[in-house]
């Protein structure tokens, strides 16, 4: 159907304002709504589909899976585009869809160049949640190429079109190109196309190959009629990872066997963190050295409803867990609380790799995993406990209020649900994970401040300034990280351990495991805490502090907490 500027549709309140763009499928509008003046894109399939003999059935999967994206978009999810609405018109299909302005990211590569591997990697994990969360609502893009990711900004993309005509109208070779994903797409694209999974990782690895390279790759199509050899990214590009070269080349492995069977699958073979700033302090809480080479290998497991954990690994050593004896006589004589002597004696302990979560769990992980009644294993979850639910980005607060009981089920369902071992860390795990190598008070250095962590800096701790009491819990991930890419290890919210609560480590274990002899309800209620949290003073975030002062069964608006998985996924 083609328009002009000007018409409005008799069943809907939209008026069309121009012509975005059409490709072998369909044909795209800018409409504005008429009450409210906001834009939307309208799509509807181009006329000379009418005359295809499977016209009929090409419009019934318009309709089934029009109506499946629609459903999809019910739970939003931050990297797809929203379907607003599905409905028929003088017999013609529309979907309309949230406008994003902006450019394209063929276009923002064409005009700028090749992105950097950190950005490349940022954006296309991105798209490749919102593919991931696509396939588990049985449904497969079939067109995710740069033509279809928009940048929103040059750090967030969205993937916008999806290639419903793919499934029932031929393709031709010259239509794919007119779409301008010949270069993007697998060669089994050509004809109907397939329904495969494998086509949209072959179409993610292919985009990320343009983003780091400025180059389409070679075609497909050529590779499989003519034996064309398919340039490694890292030839264009020689500074791009080992990793993420080998990556690439496995998602576009020219026959779908060959390729990851999943987008997750693939993600995975993109472990390598983003570049990220530690930062060093002295005492007076003035930065004395920055890094930014730091790296750490990770994976990610999807929730649901565009929501994933992100897992960071750990790397297995010995160090000296507690605080030895001088510095807690002079925390006890500055801070006057005695319960520093938990964190004695100090003594060497040699922990095994695992991997614990890059952040505290957040208001939206704790729902997507709470809100599954099917996955319920000895107790129920309030989908929504936290205290500090109200503002506008608290789905990236930690959840809190929080029983120990409520994260050990958690966990049990996190196992459940992804086929791994998750739990609680043990606090040896913690404090290993948190010092990060280091040997000072704080990952940071000597002291903290209220730029790097949410406490109570209305406090100090050393020589440094007094700071902000911010009277709540912060979004995850706004300080900097560690040097294993940890956030929020200092404050925030104080964080369960797997131990029972005990007034020393006399006769704890020194094998990294969790302490647990007195892991009974009646003789021991007590669990241990670490990490402090926003309404705490410093001395109380340091990578030794520990108390047990809460029960299992308590949940406060200060305590949330982490998780721990060992051990691959279970077949």
């Amino acid at each position: 159907m083609l328009w002009t500027p000007g018409y409005r549709f008799k069943n809907r309140p939209y008026v069309i304002e121009k012509k975005l763009g059409s490709g072998g499928f369909g044909i795209t509008y800018k409409v504005r709504h008429l009450e409210n003046n906001k834009h939307f894109v309208i799509k509807t399939i181009l006329d000379h589909f009418k005359r295809d003999p499977e016209y009929s059935e090409y419009l019934r999967l318009f309709h089934k899976e029009g109506k499946k994206l629609k459903q999809l978009c019910e739970k939003p999810h931050p990297h797809i585009v929203q379907v607003i609405d599905f409905f028929t018109e003088a017999e013609n299909p529309y979907l309309i869809m949230e406008y994003i302005p902006g450019e394209n990211l063929y276009d923002f590569v064409k005009r700028q160049g090749a992105l950097t591997e950190i950005q490349a990697v940022k954006v296309i994990c991105q798209i490749g949640d919102a593919l991931n969360f696509m396939h588990q609502a049985k449904l497969v893009h079939r067109d995710a190429t740069p033509l279809n990711i928009m940048m929103r900004t040059p750090e967030e993309a969205v993937l916008i079109d999806f290639g419903i005509a793919k499934g029932i109208s031929p393709v031709t070779s010259t239509q794919t190109d007119m779409a301008g994903n010949r270069r993007f797409a697998p060669y089994e694209q050509v004809g109907k196309g397939s329904r495969q999974k494998t086509v949209d990782v072959y179409s993610l690895a292919a985009s990320l190959y343009y983003a780091v390279t400025g180059e389409r790759a070679t075609a497909s199509l050529g590779r499989k009629l003519f034996n064309e050899e398919l340039v490694p990214p890292s030839q264009l590009n020689p500074s791009i990872s080992d990793r993420t070269n080998q990556a690439i080349l496995k998602g576009m492995a020219l026959e779908p066997e060959e390729r990851s069977q999943s987008i997750e699958e693939w993600l995975n073979l993109l472990s390598v963190s983003v570049s990220r700033e530690t930062v060093t302090v002295d005492a007076r809480g003035e930065i004395v050295k920055r890094e930014s080479n730091q790296k750490a290998n990770f994976f990610k497991d999807y929730l649901g409803n565009g929501v994933s954990l992100e897992m960071i690994s750990i790397p297995g050593g010995k160090f000296l867990m507690g605080t030895e004896g001088k510095e807690i006589e002079r925390l006890i004589q500055k801070f006057n609380w005695q319960g520093f002597n938990r964190e004695k004696p100090e003594h060497e302990v040699t922990v095994q790799p695992f991997f614990i979560g890059k952040y505290p769990v957040t208001q939206a992980q704790w729902r997507a995993i709470a809100s599954c009644k099917d996955l319920k294993v000895e107790r129920e979850l309030n989908p929504n406990p936290a205290y500090f639910n109200n503002s506008q980005n608290s789905n990236s607060h930690p959840v809190e209020q929080v029983s120990w009981y409520d994260a050990v089920e958690f966990c049990q369902r996190l196992s459940r649900q992804t086929q791994r071992e998750y739990r609680l860390p043990s606090e040896a795990e913690w404090e290993y994970a948190c010092c990060a190598l280091t040997t000072t008070p704080f990952y940071f250095g000597e002291t903290i401040t209220d730029k790097l962590a949410n406490y109570d800096a209305s406090y100090t701790y050393a020589l440094e300034p007094k700071g902000e009491f911010r009277g709540e819990t912060t979004p995850v991930g706004i300080f900097p990280a560690n040097a294993f890419g940890l956030y929020d290890m200092h404050g925030n919210v104080w964080e369960w351990c797997a131990d029972d609560g005990h007034k020393n480590y006399e006769g704890a274990p020194n094998d990294g495991t969790a302490w647990l002899e007195e892991n009974n309800d009646n003789d021991n209620p007590y669990h241990i805490l670490r990490g402090g949290s926003w309404t705490y003073n410093p001395s109380f975030c340091r990578c030794a502090s520990r108390v047990s002062y809460s029960g299992r069964g308590e949940s406060l608006n200060v305590i949330g907490f982490r998780v721990v998985c060992v051990g691959a996924r279970k077949k």
